[in-house]
């Protein structure tokens, strides 16, 4: 019996209005851009203490603790409003020359987006980017710079696409996410349009970042800006409700970076919760005291390191074994195996973040009381209770780590056609898995100091 299809989602009265009308994005994207002027202003000329600053506050208190959950419900939509693709469709009218996105981009975007991660997430523990509202204005300057020289020279949103590393983040995170934007191919095949979905019309804008959606089969590089639904001609687009991970089960091809990126991600958020924990300078002091090295900074970058290169080690042997039980190259394993540790990653970040919305929330409100005049506070920023915290934070992570198992599962399960066979391939990806999900637990009974 063949697979029940999902609802379109586009059937829905509402659902089809917004994604069909011409305000769609457009009002969404001014607005955000409002903000991130309001935010900019105040990391820049705002009060230099990161606990009385509105702008951080905004920036990292509740922006950079939903978007991973933005990403796991809606996809890339962020990538649709966000102010740095605004500003690079605002350049490309004004002074684009548009030309087409090199072919060694297009190769190794993947690499460079993984590089600027990790040395962003460095360098925010070494010079401090959270805990300094000029450091994170900083940031923000430098972003828009690489934005607007991208949107002067290259065509779409190259940036976003090949060279954002948030952008990194939110394809390998809408993998796992619930909405599937895709195109029925039985209309497609009919097509006389010239891939109006793809190039665009006179009334409606191409698609930024490159997709063709009747051979899209992933929703890493959707955005969900409708310029597709608005120029089909043919009625073919469908938005599909979808199990979260489900995409993850069968990559047609897996590719390295991407999987190296997935573990990298998960070395980061240990590296993270450690250097928040009474146990970081108790290792710190340890190394002082043994080896004579009083730097901080050198430290964390060694540790640093270690972190992002121990997970993709241990998925590296792990593929190695599984190589030996099912065709395959070890490579080939790596990447296919990779993708499983992506719901994990989710949930971990999500938890780690969790701690600043729910213990520091209280932190937009105070800051922008002050911003209008108030009198400033002392009092707790926390929403809700260390405990309460700590539980939703243990059931994102078995929540997690259950959704990766099951990936890794579906994924054997698709490399081998021999059921004998099963169970000898699952066994490290596994294993591998249920030793970060224990891992990640016990870093969260550990108590974490306020930021705000």
């Amino acid at each position: 019996m063949a697979e029940r299809r999902p609802r379109n989602l586009l059937e829905l009265r509402p659902v089809a209005a917004v994604a069909s009308s011409r305000f769609y994005p457009v009002v969404l994207q001014w607005m955000v851009a409002t903000v991130f002027a309001l935010i900019l202003w105040q990391l820049l000329l705002g009060p230099e203490k990161a606990h009385d600053n509105l702008g951080t506050a905004l920036t990292w208190v509740i922006w950079w603790p939903l978007l991973p959950l933005v990403f796991l419900l809606f996809g890339r939509f962020w990538c649709a409003v966000c102010p740095f693709g605004w500003l690079s469709d605002q350049v490309q009218r004004l002074v684009g020359v548009k030309r087409r996105t090199p072919r060694w981009l297009k190769s190794y975007g993947i690499w460079i987006i993984d590089a600027c991660f990790l040395l962003i997430t460095w360098a925010d523990y070494v010079f401090g980017i959270v805990d300094s509202p000029w450091g994170s204005g900083v940031l923000l300057l430098l972003m828009i710079t690489a934005v607007v020289a991208s949107g002067a020279f290259f065509e779409r949103r190259t940036f976003c696409r090949y060279l954002c590393f948030l952008g990194g983040l939110a394809g390998n995170y809408s993998r796992a996410g619930i909405l599937a934007l895709r195109a029925d191919e039985s209309i497609c095949a009919n097509c006389k349009s010239r891939a109006a979905c793809f190039n665009g019309t006179p009334t409606s804008a191409p698609c930024p970042l490159f997709e063709f959606p009747r051979t899209m089969d992933s929703s890493a590089n959707c955005n969900l800006c409708a310029a597709c639904i608005k120029g089909c001609p043919n009625g073919a687009i469908t938005l599909e409700l979808r199990p979260p991970t489900k995409e993850l089960w069968f990559i047609r091809k897996p590719k390295l970076a991407e999987s190296f990126l997935a573990m990298a991600i998960m070395g980061i958020v240990l590296i993270q919760n450690l250097t928040m924990l009474e146990l970081w300078a108790n290792l710190t002091a340890w190394v002082e005291a043994t080896s004579g090295v009083s730097s901080d900074a050198l430290v964390f970058t060694v540790a640093f390191a270690l972190a992002v290169v121990l997970p993709v080690a241990l998925l590296w042997l792990a593929a190695a074994v599984s190589s030996r039980l099912a065709p395959g190259t070890l490579s080939q394993h790596f990447a296919s195996f990779g993708y499983a540790l992506i719901a994990l990653d989710v949930t971990a970040h999500l938890a780690h973040n969790l701690f600043h919305l729910l213990a520091e929330g209280k932190a937009v409100i105070y800051t922008t009381t002050a911003l209008l005049g108030g009198q400033e506070t002392t009092a707790s920023a926390a929403l809700v209770g260390t405990g309460t915290i700590q539980i939703l934070q243990w059931g994102l992570i078995l929540l997690g780590g259950l959704g990766s198992l099951y990936t890794a599962y579906r994924i054997a399960q698709a490399r081998t056609k021999a059921s004998e066979r099963l169970w000898p391939l699952l066994a490290p990806s596994a294993t591998l898995i249920v030793t970060f999900t224990l891992l990640n637990l016990w870093l969260f009974t550990l108590p974490m100091p306020h930021r705000m």
